[in-house]
């Protein structure tokens, strides 16, 4: 399944750059492993047309505010 995100750059930025392998979520959307998350840059209350995909590659909730989860992600 595809769940399309908003991101702010600087954490656009660090997942383009492989600093962050993975995403905290609200888990609002029951996210599954091999669902794609559709990362689409949000600045100053706008979509900026930039996006990328990434597969969810694995999934926690260990030690996270109820209801959060981390996902591991790959391109």
């Amino acid at each position: 399944m595809n769940h399309y995100l908003k991101i702010k750059p600087e954490y656009l930025d660090a997942v383009l750059d492989r600093r962050k392998p993975f995403e905290i979520r609200y888990n609002d959307r029951n996210y599954q492993v091999g669902d794609v998350l559709v990362l689409q840059e949000y600045d100053k209350d706008a979509y900026t047309g930039f996006s990328i995909s990434v597969q969810v590659s694995y999934i926690t909730d260990f030690q996270q505010k109820d209801g959060y989860v981390v996902m591991g992600i790959r391109y």
